[in-house]
């Protein structure tokens, strides 16, 4: 099997979803002989912040000479994004080999694994065969019944924050999403949490405190920022002063300010992490589609938020670096999302728009959310593909000395940087 091969056996499952539980996961990692009993787990869950999270977390861990591993999810622009060891993809030669191997297990059971079971259980083989101290394990979606939850125990906990998202799954309210995340912690371990919401934090305590598991909080007054530009941020928290990240975007102080806590608590538990690898860590971490620069002339920023609290991140972000100016967007999202009230929001910093439809069969097309955004006050023109939404807002941000937003949907990201 070679890495295309591979690639078209994972995407091409055509077992249907049934319902959603641990037993096909569970059952197919017996099958391999439970490769995620040989790791030690940071399970990281949470509406948004996730991946910025686990990628400083990652970062942080490698400058203190950990070997790491990191399995996020969605990938950006290619798939292999989505397990790491030390900080470098998977090989397409080894993500063959895996598949070819994992491939007559899965097909040997009689109710076959979904996409997310089998990519999952590949990147438990993955870390295991190369010995890795410590895995940090994004949650895809929910926490209790997410595949990532067949796991035994986990070094720490952490719920990033909560807010309404996937609602048909996961509950519609903030309490049921919560009670959802916070099936990832287990008994004994730590969990952090590092959300503001006071309702999500009663549900994690109450698990936490049933548990006997140590209930731990980001304390978000301790937070200061000194300078945030479009070089990056330099902030302060707790004890730590004039720590620096190269990652932009207002809440990335925030996200940090939960790694820092994060670190504490491992410390507490056996890890050997000095100051210095926790600023060169996160000075030095990456993360793709996050309120990224792809280019200055004219300045497009590239950000992935796609729901409602990540695009009140977006916006808060973009009124904080270019005050009262208003940008243009490069706009498309998934008709499950409340694009009405995303539309909304970005009225207050953006005052032209050019939409496309997103690759996705949960696409909204392009000329309905540009009808949207019109009726919330926003000049907006569909497009047929996103290159011709991007040509036409370099070309207004040209004329306009204006920066251009792209935002609304991570599904985009490889399309416009392709662009570049």
């Amino acid at each position: 099997m070679n890495y295309t091969e591979a690639l078209e056996y994972i995407h091409g499952v055509s077992w249907t979803f049934c319902k959603p539980g641990l037993e096909r996961i569970g059952e197919l990692c017996e099958r391999l002989g439970h490769p995620e009993r040989k790791l030690k787990f940071i399970h990281i869950a949470g509406t948004n912040g996730k991946g910025s999270t686990s990628a400083m977390l990652d970062s942080v861990l490698r400058r203190a000479g950990y070997k790491t591993g990191l399995y996020t999810s969605p990938y950006i622009r290619t798939f292999n994004e989505r397990m790491r060891v030390e900080g470098e993809n998977i090989s397409n030669s080894e993500l063959a080999l895996l598949t070819e191997y994992i491939k007559p297990f899965a097909e040997q059971m009689d109710d076959k694994p979904t996409e997310f079971e089998l990519i999952t259980a590949l990147a438990f083989e993955y870390f295991a065969r190369h010995n890795c101290d410590v895995v940090i394990l994004e949650a895809g979606m929910g926490g209790r019944l997410d595949s990532t939850n067949i796991i035994d125990t986990s070094v720490l906990s952490v719920i990033t924050g909560i807010a309404l998202d996937h609602t048909a799954f996961l509950g519609d309210t903030v309490e049921k999403i919560a009670a959802e995340k916070a099936g990832i912690i287990k008994s004994g371990v730590p969990i952090l949490y590092g959300g503001t919401d006071a309702s999500a934090r009663a549900v994690i305590s109450e698990r936490a405190c049933a548990l006997g598991s140590e209930f731990a909080e980001v304390d978000y007054s301790e937070l200061k920022i000194n300078s945030l530009t479009l070089d990056g941020a330099d902030f302060d928290f707790e004890k730590n002063k004039n720590l620096k990240i190269k990652l932009l975007g207002s809440y990335q102080p925030r996200n940090a300010s939960v790694v820092v806590k994060a670190v504490e608590l491992l410390r507490r538990n056996g890890f050997e992490i000095s100051d210095s690898a926790l600023r060169e860590g996160l000075l030095s971490a990456e993360w793709q589609g996050r309120f990224e620069v792809l280019s200055k002339d004219p300045l497009v920023i590239f950000d992935g938020a796609h729901n409602p609290q990540g695009v009140e991140a977006a916006v808060e972000s973009i009124a904080l670096y270019f005050k009262d100016k208003k940008v243009c967007l490069v706009t498309g999202v998934l008709r499950d999302k409340d694009y009405g009230y995303i539309a909304k929001m970005l009225s207050s910093v953006a005052d032209r728009a050019f939409t496309f439809t997103p690759d996705s069969p949960r696409a909204l097309e392009a000329g309905d959310y540009a009808k949207t955004l019109c009726e919330s006050g926003i000049l907006a023109e569909s497009c047929d593909s996103v290159a011709i939404a991007l040509e036409r807002a370099r070309d207004y941000a040209f004329k306009n000395n204006c920066p251009v937003i792209c935002v609304g949907s991570l599904y985009a990201y490889a399309e416009i940087i392709d662009c570049f």
